[in-house]
């Protein structure tokens, strides 16, 4: 039997928050940005699937807690939803840490500004869908909820072998 979980979005922006503030006071708090994106593979690898988007993302819980007052609520175009979108998005932010990180180099500084500068764009991308569609548009693309859905879907294919 499943055990229900408390959700934790009305104030898990609050870490998103801190991430913000403490990357600028010291960019080597960027690589907090790597827990943002191992916590949603735990849940998921843990065969808890997408528990991370629903019930504790801080990304989500900011869009969905500021943006409700200023958003148009425009429903998100039907084709951002498919899996070859969905897939795209993925594959282009992978590509790009990697390429980020490469160029980084060991240099702890560098790699807290790359994870800093990547978190930082996906989130403006996110207000902007936000204010533009639904205040959690992000969450229907967002690339991490995406991959622990696939590796959701590959743990529930071996389970039922």
């Amino acid at each position: 039997m499943k055990t229900k979980r408390k959700s934790h979005m009305k104030w898990s922006w609050v870490f998103m928050m801190l991430f913000i503030i403490l990357s600028i006071l010291d960019i080597r708090f960027g690589v907090l940005g790597f827990v943002c994106m191992t916590v949603p593979m735990y849940h998921a690898i843990k065969g808890r699937g997408k528990v991370h988007c629903s019930h504790y993302c801080p990304r989500g819980s900011l869009l969905g807690n500021f943006l409700k007052n200023i958003s148009m609520n425009n429903n998100l175009p039907k084709s951002f939803k498919t899996n070859t979108v969905k897939n795209i998005i993925l594959t282009l932010m992978i590509t790009m840490l990697a390429i980020s990180l490469v160029h980084a180099g060991p240099d702890i500084t560098k790699i807290g500004f790359s994870l800093f500068r990547f978190m930082m764009a996906s989130l403006l991308v996110g207000i902007i869908m936000g204010i533009i569609f639904k205040p959690r548009s992000w969450c229907q693309v967002c690339p991490m909820g995406h991959a622990t859905g696939l590796i959701d879907n590959v743990i529930n294919k071996k389970s039922s072998k």
